[in-house]
């Protein structure tokens, strides 16, 4: 993130965002290592990273993860489970009983001619791969998904990537590889059954991105990049990776929310948090599948798989999907990915400004807090304070922290927006140029 953050919070505890924690699936790690420990967050559990590692911080991508609050589901009363399972019980003895009872009122005559039949062995033909079928896109993207296997001396583990180019540019996440940092050692095993090592070419840990290049290929199938922006609510999908090491597992689901913002922990020492607009889907998505990809019946590759929520209150590599898992939209982190293949480091909106979801007291506005304004950035120079509270980017409403940090990320340095924010009971807006975490 920018450097969007509650200095009044501890580094790892987000502030109250609108979704509880995401848990991270770091990568399926094959010493049994735990996930970090979830990245900033509510009070509830952060989300899990999908990625093979039992993710080093960055959340256990699936990694370090942090989602909206939700109410832990009431444990069932036995009294009801019992009576739901008596009426099972009676249900299934009641057609037992109404069977046999019809039987015996039918003469043997009856009963007897009826013939015997056996079971009919046919060929009913393979499943169509047509377009637009799961088989389809399953045939089409599986050549373009790897596993990535990571070695160092903390530990091993495993996550997944996506082709970007036919001489081995491969899409990750950044929590997925940091475990080979010096002495470690990445191995990318193909669709074909080949594998080569690899080397980092560049990682983002404020997006939770990266890209490595395998050594020594040529002639791969790079994947087909979408446009995540055309995505709609209940549309289906699929997922695509490596989950607790099972390579090329495809599951499949529907978009269950847009615009998801999750905040996975921590990112550096300046408070700034890997915090994204998640593309929020039921599609099984476990630890491994982390930098493996979200793909739209087309085809094309419309997010990065990176955490989920679990029902555990910890952050066990034993926890698995729930149905809520999330994934990267492709579309803002497009410029960071080009900057990384180029070997530039990523760069990323800055508004100048640290904040927190309001702390109650004699306002009840929705929004994000300003708890601190830097010096000579975009939101002080607009004229923005200490104590405002952040209600709209554009278009679009500020649910808190999380929401407007993950609302800025989707910005370019550069760009212009329109900030609306409540001062003293009084609605205001301004027009300003957005910095950059480069300056």
């Amino acid at each position: 993130m920018s450097n969007e953050h509650s200095p009044d919070q501890d580094p790892r505890e987000p502030a109250t965002r609108p979704i509880p924690p995401a848990t991270f699936y770091g990568q399926d790690s094959s010493t049994g290592a735990t996930p970090p420990p979830p990245g900033s967050g509510p009070s509830s559990p952060p989300p899990m990273h999908g990625g093979g590692f039992t993710a080093p911080p960055p959340g256990g991508p699936l990694g370090r993860p942090q989602e909206p609050r939700a109410t832990e589901p009431k444990e069932p009363r036995k009294r009801g489970v019992g009576l739901a399972l008596a009426a099972l019980v009676l249900g299934t003895l009641g057609g037992f009983g109404g069977a046999a009872a019809y039987d015996q009122l039918n003469d043997d005559a009856e009963t007897s001619s009826r013939g015997t039949t056996t079971s009919n062995v046919i060929d009913q033909g393979s499943s169509s791969t047509a377009d637009g079928t799961v088989e389809g896109v399953a045939a089409k993207v599986l050549p373009s998904v790897v596993r990535i296997d990571v070695a160092s001396s903390s530990g091993a583990g495993s996550g997944s990537g996506i082709i970007l180019s036919s001489d081995g540019q491969i899409l990750t996440n950044e929590h997925v590889v940091e475990g080979a940092g010096e002495g470690g050692r990445l191995r990318v095993s193909f669709n074909d059954g080949t594998r080569a090592d690899a080397t980092v070419l560049g990682t983002d840990p404020l997006t939770d991105t990266a890209v490595i290049k395998a050594e020594g290929v040529s002639g791969l199938t790079p994947a087909t990049i979408g446009k995540s922006g055309n995505l709609q609510v209940g549309q289906q999908v699929v997922a695509i990776g490596s989950p607790f090491g099972l390579d090329a597992t495809v599951t499949s689901g529907i978009v269950s929310a847009l615009g998801r913002p999750v905040n996975v922990g921590s990112a550096d020492d300046q408070g700034n948090s890997t915090t994204y607009p998640a593309i929020q889907t039921d599609a099984a998505i476990n630890p491994g599948n982390s930098g493996g990809p979200l793909v739209d019946l087309t085809g094309s590759v419309v997010g990065i798989n990176s955490s989920i929520r679990t029902a555990s209150s910890g952050t066990s590599s034993a926890s698995g999907s729930i149905g809520l898992g999330f994934s990267i939209p492709m579309d803002e982190i497009l410029p960071i990915i080009d900057q990384m293949k180029a070997g530039e480091q990523p760069t990323h909106a800055r508004l100048g400004i640290r904040v927190s979801d309001p702390d109650g007291g004699s306002s009840d506005t929705v929004g994000a807090l300003v708890r601190e304004v830097t010096e000579d950035a975009a939101a002080g120079d607009a004229g923005l304070e200490q104590g405002d509270v952040i209600t709209r980017i554009d278009d679009h409403l500020v649910d808190g922290a999380d929401d407007l940090v993950a609302t800025v990320r989707t910005y370019r340095p550069g760009d212009k927006v329109k900030v609306t924010f409540v001062r003293g009971g009084d609605e205001r807006t301004v027009t300003l140029e957005l910095g950059s975490d480069a300056e």
